[in-house]
Order: C-alpha cells, then structure tokens, then sequence
C-alpha cells in the first residue's frame, strides 16, 4: 500500500501522495487487507447501463437490490467475444451514473459455472454477494473511460480516475420547495436512517402535494390533513403505489387480470409538494388549497383526479 492510506475504521481513503487516486490503489489497499490478498488479477470489473424500456434488464435505481442485480449479472453470453472464458474470483459492479461516471454497487464473488444451466448462448454462474469494496458501496465513484465496452479486467483498468468517495450517510432536507422524489426515493425516504431529516419535517406539516406520472406528463393533487401529515399519506404511496387513489390503483393492477397482478407503473411517479401547512391549520382551508390546484392544474379534466 505504498501509494495509499487505507482507514477502514475511519470508512475513507487518502492518497499517501500527490498522486492522483486511481482504481488501482483503491483495489490494491483494500485487496491486502484480505487473507489471501486480493491482486489486480482476481478482479474483474463490470459496468451496468440502465435501460428504462428492456423488461430483461436493469431499468432504473430501483432494481438495484441484490436478488434483480445478481440474476441479471451471474447469466452470461457463451461466446468468449461475449465475456471471458474463465472469469475471475470477484466481480466488482459499476452502475452507470452519467456519460463517464461510474458507481459502485457492490462486490460478488464467483465459484464457477454452473454447467447444469448451460444454454446454446448463455451459461450462468454461482455468484454470492461479498464484503470485498463495501465500506464504498454506493460511495465510490470512478471515470469510466470507455462506455462501449461494458466489462474488463482490473488490470488493464488500475488507472482509471476515481472522482468522488461520497459521504453517503446523511441526506440533508431541501426545504419544502425543494422537494422532488422518484418513487423509489420515496421508499427510501420513508425507511432509510439517511433521510430522519426529511421524516422529521414531513410529519410536522399538512399540505399539498402532486404526483406525476413521468410515462405521460399526467398529475395527480393530493392532501394531507390532520394527524397524518404529508410523511404518513407518503408512506401509504411507498407501502403499495397508489394509496387507496382510484386511477393510481387502477395504474396499479393489470387491468386483464383484476386486482390480482400488479404491475410496477408506481416507478414511474415523481411526488412533489405544491403547498404546506402548519400542523393546527383547520381542514376547510387545506380542503380549498387543493380544490384550487386541481382547478388550476386541470387534473379532473386532463389529469389523473376523479374528483
């Protein structure tokens, strides 16, 4: 670790130099800590892209949980043009994060194929979630400096730039106007310690809010009134994705099917807030508040309001 200072305890990583930190030094300081070390050599980088309209595929933040990652990752094309004949021990996983940025997911590790699921194109792999990097799961950030190509090895990729090792462990509150949440931030939100900032305020405060649906620009005004407050009414929307609303349940369920198959269409929900009020604020005025946004926004008519 000549070239870095690794602080586990302390969760950082400061370059023993003036040296720019690499991908290289992050990888090496962290691999020596293990027993056996972990070399350049057993690594192999893989660089996930979301693609929104590819149902086989990574569509957004909200698939980045462990069982969706890890079935779309061990399954791989057959043809060594496709992904390495012999893949190494631990899979490092990127998540794209703009044009160059890459984040890193987390870490498996690869006990072989399994030759029992190989197709004509495709074999699968025995790959179990690891420990290795995780102190920098969704912290570490490199340049990825070609996008075309999706996965390579560490060794040839040690120089890449590492741009950001984030603090992720505190979300502060934007304020009120500022707030802007995907539907999968909203279940954050309601759960994760990193957002007790943002649950404080919401619980204090009635108000409007909206949602819109990002597949087709339509809006849903809500309210939250009395003791539930805007964090309570929220966290009915994360629990199942429509809150009891008669066309965000409809949105909710494959209309063949009845109420008997969901769908994920909640994805596709954006929730803002159009209007707060304080806590002893009487329900006639919050009840005109949102009569008013609805006018104004013309959800009755255009929009996803059925009153």
């Amino acid at each position: 670790m000549s070239d870095l200072v690794l602080d586990v305890a302390a969760d950082s990583l400061v370059p023993a130099s003036r040296a720019s930190l690499t991908l290289g030094h992050v990888l090496t300081g962290m691999g020596a800590d293990r027993d056996p070390a972990v070399r350049l050599e057993d690594v192999l980088l893989i660089r996930h892209a979301f693609r929104p309209g590819d149902p086989t595929a990574l569509r957004g933040p909200e698939d980045l949980t462990e069982e969706l990652v890890l079935a779309y990752t061990r399954e791989q094309g057959l043809s060594p043009r496709q992904f390495p004949t012999d893949p190494p021990r631990f899979w490092v996983i990127l998540i794209a994060d703009g044009k160059r940025r890459s984040r890193l997911w987390g870490t498996f590790e690869n006990h072989g194929e399994v030759v029992a699921e190989r197709t004509d194109v495709n074999r699968s792999f025995d790959l179990r979630l690891s420990r290795f990097l995780a102190p920098l799961n969704d912290r570490l950030v490199i340049e990825w400096d070609s996008p075309r190509n999706w996965h390579r090895r560490a060794a040839s990729a040690a120089n890449l730039p590492v741009l950001e090792i984030a603090d992720r462990d505190k979300e502060p509150f934007p304020g009120f106007d500022g707030v802007l949440l995907t539907y999968h931030r909203l279940c954050e939100m309601v759960e994760s310690p990193r957002y007790a900032d943002w649950r404080t305020a919401l619980k204090e405060v009635q108000g409007i809010y909206l949602i819109t649906d990002s597949t087709n620009g339509k809006q849903y005004v809500g309210k939250a009134d009395g003791a539930e407050r805007i964090l309570g009414r929220w966290t009915s929307y994360a629990r199942d994705g429509h809150g009891g609303n008669v066309a965000l349940r409809e949105l909710a369920y494959d209309s063949a099917a009845g109420e008997t198959t969901k769908t994920d269409h909640a994805r596709h929900f954006v929730f803002s807030l159009l209007r707060v009020f304080g806590p002893s604020t009487p329900s006639t005025e919050v009840d005109s508040a949102e009569s008013h946004y609805k006018d104004a926004l013309m959800t009755r008519q255009f929009g996803l309001n059925r009153n």
